[in-house]
């Protein structure tokens, strides 16, 4: 018998990335954090839908991931339900003190925007999370909080909590109720040792007995009271009692009008598929705008992390970038010409100021989006260069089921950015960090605006359903991380997790979101495993190139679940992060 070479019995390779790329035919969950995803996937059993589970995980990550993400904070949500005409946005984001506006603002702090309660908005999470269950869910409070609450009692710090717990150490001691939960015993925890937070979980027993004792009137009605104790009854109370100890300037008043905006997010289409993007309250629509851009190119033929196709996605996000800085902001305040935004006329005009051979040194100018909607309005915000350091992270979640529910969330604001509210384990959101002190900002401060988030779930759609909820942590990166991925699948082929994995460049050249809006002209951050070759091409036609390690969190950590023409649903979870995707 001839020998048959070794290599001829080994089976082709099932895996061409670091994970392989989850299925499921009946339910999927990703998130930013293994332990969400658990909690969320636990709702299928009990019959909850995709929207009970990504409510339930996300409630998780503001346990979990109390460096990146708070109960306090902001939630906004992408979702789907057969049936419905497009998905529906829940902003999820609180509103500046109605009693503080920009001039009372800058003669207590000038042009600074301090830590903790002097940029606190009213908490936004627990009222969309909680409207979202009961508009759209199936299953109790009780049912969803169920694993919150067990991780309230205890659960494993993991390296990337217990560094940040320690390197804010000194800020957490200034604050008594904060330093109790993350510094118990006056240490920091070690990687391996349990995190206790009782007030939290106290505070989530509190909800559940709410809407037990108004159970009888319908499973709504008992979410719904639990959600108004929290604005109008004895939690609120505590928060405003709190807020007016450690000198915030939210109000009873404040938070009882506090309200989450429900209604149509903003779309494209890119290259037959339908584009779905929270609205100009946020930075989602440089998702849409930058793939409207990329549309008028053959990416596909470029290959990715090509010269070209980085080079002309590069361009394209600072154009998108440079008509955020130019007209996004609270719609309630800011006439914001969306609908000329949006237009792929508009994209066409836009796209002849991207050059081949040349990178922009900076932002482009904002364009002129009010004719292209039939008007005329003012001239864009052009900011100007500035130094600082970025703030904190963010969190995300998605999950799909058989029946064609499909969930998306991005909740934020980190709890150890402000001090636990005494009693209740939860900070008063400080999200006002991503409002502008500058005169004529179209974000700039006012009593009860929408800071313009850089939180954004977004969601694809075809042919009426639901095709892939998407989205990720990361600051301004995430939109960048966003728009990558989707083309790495549409235009390059890869599955979700491949898609997912492979190696990203992140912009600097517009003002970065937070305060003090950090803006670094020309910069552009690149994993190592983009080749060398590629780096210097790119360095050649002006990109101020610096290179990034292998995988690392500064590229944002997208999740995604793809629905496949056969209906099984592909989940990839990002390995730069905690990020778990998990089906059946």
């Amino acid at each position: 018998m001839r020998d048959v070479p070794i290599e001829a019995t080994i089976p082709p390779t099932a895996i061409t990335q670091g994970r392989p790329a989850v299925l499921g035919s009946r339910h999927m969950v990703s998130s930013s954090h293994y332990l969400a995803t658990l909690a969320g996937l636990r709702m299928f059993p009990r019959g909850g839908s995709a929207i009970d589970a990504g409510i339930a995980g996300g409630i998780a990550l503001n346990v979990l991931e109390r460096h990146l993400t708070d109960f306090g904070g902001v939630a906004p949500i992408m979702l789907f339900l057969p049936g419905m005409r497009e998905p529906e946005t829940i902003d999820g984001v609180g509103r500046w003190p109605a009693g503080r506006d920009l001039e009372t603002h800058r003669a207590r702090y000038g042009d600074d925007m301090p830590i903790g309660v002097a940029r606190s908005v009213t908490p936004a999470a627990p009222d969309a999370w909680l409207t979202a269950l009961a508009r759209y869910g199936r299953l109790s409070l009780g049912d969803v909080l169920a694993p919150s609450i067990e991780l309230c009692d205890g659960f494993p710090v993991y390296p990337r909590l217990a560094w940040a717990i320690e390197r804010l150490r000194e800020r957490i001691e200034r604050w008594p109720t904060s330093a109790a939960v993350f510094l118990p015993g006056g240490r920091a925890p070690a990687v391996g040792e349990l995190l206790v937070q009782r007030e939290l979980g106290d505070l989530f027993r509190r909800l559940v007995a709410i809407e037990s004792a108004h159970g009888s009137r319908g499973r709504a009605a008992g979410i719904m009271a639990a959600r108004d104790a929290i604005y109008r009854g004895d939690i609120a109370e505590e928060i405003a009692r709190f807020m007016g100890d450690e000198g915030g300037a939210v109000t009873a008043e404040d938070l009882a009008e506090q309200r989450v905006t429900i209604g149509p997010p903003v779309r494209t289409s890119y290259r037959g598929i339908e584009v779905y993007a929270c609205g100009p309250w946020s930075q989602g629509p440089l998702v849409p705008m930058t793939l409207n851009l990329l549309e008028g190119y053959d990416v596909a033929s470029m290959g990715p992390s090509s010269r070209e196709y980085l080079h002309h996605y590069l361009e394209a996000m600072k154009l998108a970038c440079a008509d955020r800085e130019g007209f996004f902001g609270d719609p309630e305040h800011v006439d914001v010409p969306i609908v000329g935004l949006m237009s792929k006329e508009y994209a066409d005009a836009r796209r002849a100021l991207i050059r081949d051979a040349r990178a922009w040194p900076e932002l482009p100018p904002p364009g002129e989006p009010w004719r292209f909607e039939g008007r005329t309005g003012p001239p864009g915000f052009v900011p100007r260069p500035l130094s600082g350091v970025g703030a904190a992270d963010t969190s995300y979640i998605c999950a799909m089921d058989a029946e064609g529910n499909a969930f998306s969330a991005t909740p934020s604001d980190p709890g150890l950015g402000a001090p636990l509210v005494r009693g209740l384990g939860m900070i008063v959101s400080t999200r006002g960090a991503q409002l502008w002190t500058t005169p004529g900002h179209p974000s700039a401060v006012a009593p009860r605006k929408r800071p313009r988030l850089t939180p954004n779930p977004a969601l694809l759609m075809r042919d009426g359903r639901a095709l892939m909820p998407f989205g990720c942590p990361g600051e301004d990166a995430q939109c960048q991380a966003m728009v990558q991925v989707v083309c790495n699948i549409i235009d390059f082929g890869m599955n979700t997790q491949e898609a997912i994995e492979h190696p990203r460049a992140i912009s600097h050249s517009f003002p970065w979101s937070f305060h003090p809006h950090a803006y670094e002209p020309g910069l552009v951050r690149i994993e190592a495993r983009v080749p060398e070759a590629v780096r210097d091409a790119l360095s050649a036609l002006g990109h101020r190139v610096e290179v990034l390690p292998d995988f690392t969190p500064a590229t944002a950590g997208v999740c995604a679940i793809r629905r496949l023409e056969s209906g099984v649903l592909e989940g990839g979870a990002d390995p730069r992060r905690e990020s778990y995707a998990i089906g059946w």
